[in-house]
């Protein structure tokens, strides 16, 4: 039993930001309800993948949830998930707040049928500025809220974007603080409220408070940017046969790496190495010598070194190699599972650790519409309606298929 156990999430949110906050949610144990369009979430058609709809993007954002589709366009539909939320205790959405105004279902239309009702919105720009209105997308967020710039700064010709959706991902998790915390307000006072998190100010805020540097003051006392961070040899060091990540940082560190290799009176001889503050006024020198001493040797040597003297060192990895790392299998942070459709997959362990109510997966990724059958008839509706709202695509889910031992059954999709 996970620590959100008995908490029932409406989960309308697609792609990667919201649906990565929702994991976490259902990995902590809380009932999650994913309700899809009839066209499914955009995320499950990208990447390889046995099936079309079951891409890798979605299997490792929608894990520990229950799928159903219902067409939000239609009155019946709205009306469903409204029922739906009678008995919930949190939903979640992603698209524009305009965008759910539309559908009539506003902070406003379904406070009105539960109060207690935490209602959180993960989106582009804070909704009392000129942004308001505007689409967003990791890439915009990115370029926006200066990371692209910080490229240049750092030595780069072009500026470009960090090749992962960083931005999703750490609204996501801002967005999932938020929630819990809405929870645990609400055990206090039994009123539930509206919880906004907008990407833009999110990772304007995440970014400088590294950088805002000598802009923090009025006046300014000098200028923004963080100059460790920016230094152009702040990278990976090549070493001898590879590269290697290294951070000779505090002063104790430093005196046990010149130890090591036998150049304990460089302080002596040279002032940039004298102390941490003469280390970061010189940053750039210290870097670029760095990466002259890091050739010196192979990189199983330096961890050997490193290791050894209790300076900060890890290999480099690849996204092949890292799926090998010795201590990701000592703490069995990845392990083969078998899905009911798409097989034997690799599975990725929650990072959280609890030791009295555990973090695990709670289900396998599901199939569109999976549990739509199952979701409706616990609402109460009849036999007859559920029958009905499958035959005029009100709502839908997959055909009759084999059962794994879970009770999980996956198929063809239908609507009739």
């Amino acid at each position: 039993m996970g620590p959100l156990s008995g908490i029932k999430v409406i989960d309308l949110t697609s792609v990667l930001m919201g649906p990565f906050a929702t994991q976490y949610l259902g990995d902590f144990g809380a009932d999650v309800i994913k309700v899809e369009s009839p066209a499914g979430d955009t995320v499950r058609f990208i990447g390889p993948s046995p099936s079309p709809d079951m891409g890798p993007l979605f299997l490792n954002s929608n894990r520990s949830k229950r799928s159903v589709v219902l067409n939000l366009k239609t009155p019946e539909g709205r009306d469903l998930l409204l029922d739906l939320c009678t008995t919930a205790d949190v939903l979640v959405y992603n698209v524009r707040p305009a965008a759910m105004k539309r559908l009539g279902l506003s902070w406003e239309d379904v406070n009105a049928v539960n109060p207690r009702l935490i209602y959180a919105g993960l989106y582009g720009y804070g909704q009392n500025g000129r942004y308001a209105a505007r689409p967003a997308y990791d890439d915009l967020i990115q370029g926006g809220a200066a990371l692209s710039h910080l490229f240049t700064l750092s030595g780069s010709e072009q500026p470009r974007y960090v090749p992962a959706a960083i931005a999703d991902r750490v609204v996501g998790l801002t967005g999932l603080s938020g929630i819990l915390a809405a929870i645990i307000e609400r055990s206090r006072s039994g009123r539930g409220q509206r919880v906004d998190v907008p990407m833009f100010e999110t990772m304007v805020n995440l970014v400088l408070c590294d950088h805002l540097g000598g802009l923090t003051f009025d006046p300014p006392a000098g200028p923004a940017g963080y100059t460790r961070l920016l230094a152009a040899d702040r990278r990976p060091l090549q070493t001898a046969d590879g590269h290697l990540c290294a951070l000779v940082y505090t002063d104790d560190q430093w005196r046990r790496f010149l130890a090591a290799i036998g150049q304990e009176d460089l302080p002596l001889t040279d002032s940039r190495f004298a102390s941490f503050g003469a280390r970061i006024e010189n940053i750039a020198h210290v870097y670029g010598w760095l990466a002259e001493i890091f050739l010196t040797r192979t990189s199983g040597e330096w961890i050997d070194l490193l290791d050894a003297a209790d300076v900060p060192v890890m290999a480099m990895h690849t996204l092949d190699s890292v799926l090998g790392d010795p201590h990701l299998m000592d703490t069995g942070f990845f392990s083969h599972v078998e899905h009911p459709s798409e097989g034997r997959m690799l599975s990725m362990a929650n990072p959280v650790q609890m030791s009295a109510t555990p973090v695990a997966a709670t289900r396998h990724a599901p199939a569109l519409g999976e549990h739509t059958v199952e979701v409706l008839q616990e609402m109460g509706l009849s036999d007859e309606r559920i029958g009905r709202l499958l035959d005029q695509g009100i709502a839908a889910t997959v055909g009759a298929a084999d059962t794994d031992d879970s009770g999980f059954s996956y198929g063809e999709r239908r609507s009739v």
